[in-house]
């Protein structure tokens, strides 16, 4: 199928029409597969555009009805599965005239057999070259919390009969995203690290090996470059051998001690460690785990407003921050001291961005149910590791959300930039929106907190913040401030 370069302007023609299909597929392609269907109809110059979409994302989502009822039920998904199985039916049929899908991401549910449909259909695409990468959502409405494991081993087991009953999805997948998947019985690392020779991507959502497993992965063949696992509930990760894997991303983990190993990974460049420590996570040093790692340009560490999960240590670190480029702390608890952040930036002098995160929600109330799962709030003090580099550090920029003129902020914004020749941003940012301080109809900071808790609007209360930064900057450093 040819592509129009022009359509002629007769009077009755809209502006739209006369587009070229170069650009109108270019807006196609930026929305929703329900709105490139209409499309179609609207004239008989776009009726044969959304089969020429060399990208095309089909998601159940887009299927529901709007606003997305909470919860969906089981009619909601069966409909919207019905509608997905046609909307692929379509655009994968006849229509596209030998037009190629560089890449189909697909999202939906597996429910109800519509795999038996679905399962031919994109099969058939990719045996005869219509489709080149696929990214594969396999998606689950469910919580964590209201997921049983034989639940979780059913939906294993559903996975793996699709993918047996239809290996050709194996050949071209790029992306894999899981949901409730418990794979005790189930030998995944065959299916992604031997099955999946061009899997790029994977992402597992409240997933594990059953019993609190050990997920041991040695794939030296394997082309995964990112790694993203969010509620998964491993004893361990112990990632032995994934040499093209360049980000890894964890979010909340239970083992009380390293929640990790890392093997050889010579292209990893970053990590992501996201959790809330409950009174059973005892902390590790960071050393621990990148004992073997020296590539990491870009470190982010969340403690989700609550203790450290860290360790005291400094200068062991010196060799696995020998190529930190930026650090990130998010979720700081407010009331914590943070000179110990002094430790980590003195181990890597490299480091050109920093940004930290101050954590203070009154969603979260401290009661004592949150206290029995939680713990208290430890005030961080790592005196006893202290040391500091004799190299130069290169820190050029410095961001701080979640910014009061508190003591604790100012002492310690004042130590890094005594300690920073090369710096040249401070950018001070208020608290992010939280929907959940809203829903609970959570008073504006300005009007519960004394002042020094309160991000400074007015140009002579930060005129004040300045002065009392500008004593310890032997050159000029851009102070910056905003809502």
């Amino acid at each position: 199928m040819e592509l129009n370069n022009g359509h002629s302007q007769n009077e009755d023609e809209d502006r739209l029409s006369i587009l070229t299909d170069d650009i109108l597929l270019s807006i196609l392609g930026r929305v929703n597969i329900t709105t490139d269907a209409r499309t179609s109809v609207l004239s008989k110059w776009w009726k044969h555009l959304p089969w020429l979409l060399h990208e095309l994302t089909i998601d159940v989502k887009d299927f529901l009805p709007a606003p997305h009822p909470k919860p969906i039920e089981a009619e909601h998904m069966d409909a919207a599965m019905a509608l997905l199985t046609k909307a692929i039916r379509s655009f994968l049929g006849s229509n596209r005239c030998g037009v190629s899908i560089l890449r189909l991401q697909l999202k939906f549910y597996l429910v109800n057999n519509y795999s038996d449909a679905i399962g031919p259909l994109v099969s058939e695409a990719i045996n005869m070259g219509t489709i080149r990468d696929l990214d594969l959502a396999i998606v689950d409405e469910k919580d964590a919390d209201d997921c049983y494991v034989e639940e979780m081993l059913e939906q294993a087991r559903s996975v793996d009969g699709f993918f047996s009953a239809y290996p050709s999805l194996l050949n071209c997948l790029t992306k894999l995203s899981l949901y409730n998947i418990c794979f005790a019985d189930w030998d995944i690392h065959d299916i992604l690290f031997d099955c999946c020779n061009h899997l790029q991507h994977l992402s597992l959502t409240n997933c594990d090996a059953g019993g609190l497993s050990v997920w041991k992965i040695n794939a030296p063949d394997s082309k995964l470059c990112v790694l993203e696992l969010y509620l998964c509930l491993f004893g361990r990760l112990e990632v032995i051998s994934l040499p093209k894997l360049e980000r890894l991303c964890w979010d909340s983990w239970i083992c009380p001690n390293a929640p990790l190993s890392l093997g050889v990974l010579p292209s990893l460049k970053e990590l992501c460690l996201f959790c809330a420590a409950t009174v059973n996570h005892n902390g590790f040093m960071l050393s621990e785990i990148l004992s073997d790692t020296t590539t990491i340009q870009n470190l982010t560490l969340s403690f989700q407003g609550e203790k450290l999960w860290i360790q005291p240590e400094g200068k062991q670190l010196c060799t696995a921050f020998n190529k930190l480029r930026k650090l990130s702390l998010h979720d700081v608890y407010i009331e914590f001291d943070l000179l110990w952040i002094m430790f980590l930036l003195e181990a890597a002098p490299s480091i050109e961005i920093f940004d930290i995160e101050i954590w203070e929600h009154p969603c979260i109330v401290d009661t004592e149910k949150r206290r029995k799962v939680f713990g208290e709030r430890i005030n961080p003090s790592w005196k006893e590791t202290e040391f500091k580099s004799q190299k130069e550090w290169l820190l050029k920029k410095i961001q701080v959300t979640g910014f009061s003129p508190m003591e604790q902020q100012i002492v310690f914004i004042k130590a890094v930039m005594g300690r920073a020749p090369n710096l040249q941003i401070l950018v001070l940012k208020d608290h992010q929106h939280c929907d959940y301080c809203e829903e609970i109809g959570a008073l504006p900071r300005y009007e519960r907190l004394p002042a020094e808790r309160v991000f400074p609007k007015g140009k002579d209360q930060q005129d004040i913040v300045v002065k009392q930064l500008s004593d310890v900057a032997n050159h000029h450093v851009e102070i910056t401030f905003e809502d």
